[in-house]
């Protein structure tokens, strides 16, 4: 557990520096060094299944702290809403960030509000009970608006770029929030951590968010 953690924070870590340009691109090689150690120390350690172990080690690295590790390029570079922090020789905005959660919200109240209210279609029984299509589509109706008064605010992409987003978020984050669920099955648990009691755990909070994010992130980097 303890290598995949501080492998994790620090690819975030240099994504930071990186992206904030005090550091160079090429210092992500830095990690290639970290993976091997991983790797070798499994010889010393006498386990029964080391594949198994290997893959609780770096899977979380791609699952969790690559996903997380690009809100900083979203954010050094582009402008828009003013930081409370300030920057003298940087430019730095986290609009694009607050959009994306705000998006992310609105697709989830949607898909809530639209489910209970005329939820009739499961959308995926086996793995999740709960959703329906009807809450699918509420989800990306209400994430459309919001997209469309956002727009305006913030820039980064034009309208249509604006709605393209928040599709991209709708569809790709309900299947975020489906593979959470399908790994909590495949682990037998109901939660995925006990940090947020009744909310499934800290992972739920963000699962269509890990998901959503890179490709949101790759559309602005294409057209933005």
């Amino acid at each position: 557990m303890w290598p995949g953690i501080i492998i994790g924070v620090s690819v975030y870590i240099l994504s930071t520096l990186i992206a904030a340009g005090t550091l160079q691109g090429k210092m992500f090689l830095l990690l290639i060094p970290v993976f091997i150690i991983v790797m070798a120390a499994e010889l010393f350690r006498f386990q029964d299944k080391p594949f198994d172990s290997l893959a609780h080690t770096f899977f979380p690295v791609l699952y969790i702290a690559l996903p997380f590790s690009m809100f900083p390029f979203s954010a050094f570079g582009r402008s828009g809403i003013a930081t409370l922090i300030p920057y003298e020789s940087l430019t730095f905005s986290p609009g694009f960030v607050i959009a994306f959660f705000f998006l992310v919200w609105a697709n989830d109240t949607g898909a809530y509000l639209a489910g209970i209210s005329f939820g009739r279609r499961k959308l995926f029984e086996r793995i999740s009970p709960k959703k329906t299509w009807e809450g699918f589509f509420g989800g990306i109706f209400l994430a459309l608006i919001v997209s469309w008064f956002l727009s305006g605010l913030l820039g980064v992409v034009d309208k249509s770029g604006w709605v393209s987003v928040s599709l991209i978020i709708s569809i790709t984050g309900t299947f975020g929030d489906l593979l959470e669920s399908l790994l909590k099955r495949s682990a037998g648990v109901k939660d995925s951590g006990s940090f947020l009691p009744g909310h499934g755990g800290f992972l739920d909070r963000f699962d269509s968010t890990i998901v959503s994010f890179p490709l949101v992130y790759l559309f602005i980097s294409l057209f933005g």
